[in-house]
């Protein structure tokens, strides 16, 4: 094997992207608050790009609508593989993760809503922060601490966090979008129409297309052009990302060893963990802490806080329990309520997602800066108690399975 080859097998591993999204955001926190602060700024604010195209944005903006797209493409189309392959395909199995995600949605917003009831106009707007569990750092605590752990419990998470941030992706639609271009938003939609078509479509002309033509050379200008159509649009441009994954095709056919979702996959994924999602944390996560004297005091500190550890808790165990006791949704018989409970627990990591929300909902640098804050604060939280939690459950069922004879019942971890 190839080092190249190495490295990108590493890249799909769990534990290696989550380790470098939080190694890149311990770097930009560092470098923010260090005498070389001035170089972080100008690094962030750096602009290039086609000014005719209205695309000459700044290295935030492309890491947060370019390169964060990328990574909202392998989330629909997990999604998409989830919704024809797996969880998500049999309703009674997928209803308590979809119960959980949902709770774990509205119960951390409302929280927010109630601490910030008092606050002024701009703070109150970020209710949306507390609502995603980043899937990326979920998935690396969990591949940690819980080898262990049965394999149903992380199809649990990732059912979880999937419909969690498509949750948090439609509120950046419908919420935090603002100067709608109705043209470009349906030029947006009618490229999305000829990808799809492209995709699944059985006819004999597009058939040969795919045959004759390379995929990469197929899509690859097309995802551009629907993504620079969406981002003119107004709408975020992270959008146009969910919305190719979501149209992904599944299955293989023409002569196809592999479907195009999975290899498609297998490409993007290492490019996602490996640069898009570090990239973005180093850009997005520099919170200078000077100046930061009222951040306990502020009513968006504490929202943040409240809404992703007992928010994200309270929704995500309660809509479980109460989904299972007056549903016939029932938990896979090799969980139980202290597995879900740590994953309640894990929900309030609230990275990624959360920190393009407090920028899409903040102005103020006052109010990003104690927003941004909280997020890291709440998510080290979140993790460290998680990882005592499913650390704990993780070594309880490693004697369940000594007892039983079970030795590869946890062996789930993305190698």
């Amino acid at each position: 094997m190839s080092a190249l080859s190495r490295i990108t097998a590493a890249l799909r591993s769990d534990a290696v992207s989550g380790s470098l999204l939080i190694g890149a955001a311990l770097i930009a926190l560092i470098w923010a608050n260090s005498p070389l602060s001035h170089s972080y700024e100008a690094l962030r604010s750096f602009t290039f790009g086609p000014a005719a195209l209205h695309l000459d944005l700044s290295v935030e903006t492309w890491a947060a609508d370019g390169l964060l797209a990328v990574f909202f493409f392998i989330v629909g189309n997990e999604l998409k593989q989830e919704l024809v392959h797996g969880e998500l395909r049999d309703p009674k199995r997928a209803a308590l993760p979809i119960a959980a995600a949902l709770g774990g949605v509205v119960v951390p917003a409302l929280v927010f809503l109630a601490v910030n009831a008092t606050a002024d106009g701009e703070a109150i707007g970020g209710w949306g922060i507390p609502m995603a569990t980043d899937i990326a750092f979920a998935l690396a605590v969990l591949a940690v601490v819980g080898r262990h752990l049965p394999a149903p419990l992380r199809t649990f998470l990732l059912t979880l966090a999937t419909v969690d941030d498509m949750c948090a992706v439609l509120v950046i639609a419908v919420a935090y979008t603002t100067g709608l271009s109705l043209a470009a938003l349906a030029a947006a939609a009618a490229g999305l129409a000829v990808f799809g078509y492209l995709q699944n479509g059985a006819g004999r002309t597009v058939t040969r297309l795919r045959t004759a033509v390379p995929g990469w050379l197929l899509f690859g200008p097309l995802a551009v052009v629907i993504w620079a159509l969406t981002h003119a649009s107004g709408v975020h441009a992270t959008i146009a990302g969910v919305a190719m994954g979501l149209l992904m095709r599944t299955r293989a056919r023409d002569g196809e060893t592999i479907s195009p979702s999975h290899r498609t996959e297998e490409v993007l994924r290492p490019f996602s963990a490996g640069i898009a999602l570090p990239v973005f944390a180093l850009t997005s996560a520099g919170v200078s802490l000077s100046g930061a004297g009222g951040f306990f005091t502020s009513t968006i500190t504490w929202g943040v806080l409240a809404g992703l550890l007992a928010g994200k808790f309270a929704g995500i165990f309660g809509a479980t329990w109460l989904t299972a006791r007056f549903t016939r949704a029932h938990l896979n018989p090799r969980l139980a309520w202290p597995d879900i409970a740590g994953i309640g627990i894990l929900g309030g990591i609230g990275f990624t997602v959360s920190l393009l929300i407090a920028e899409l909902s903040y102005t103020s640098v006052v109010h990003l800066t104690d927003a941004k804050g909280a997020i890291l604060l709440a998510s080290a939280a979140a993790s460290l108690i998680a990882a005592v939690v499913l650390g704990r459950r993780s070594r309880h069922h490693r004697r369940l399975d000594d007892q039983t004879g079970d030795r590869d019942a946890a062996a789930w971890t993305r190698d």
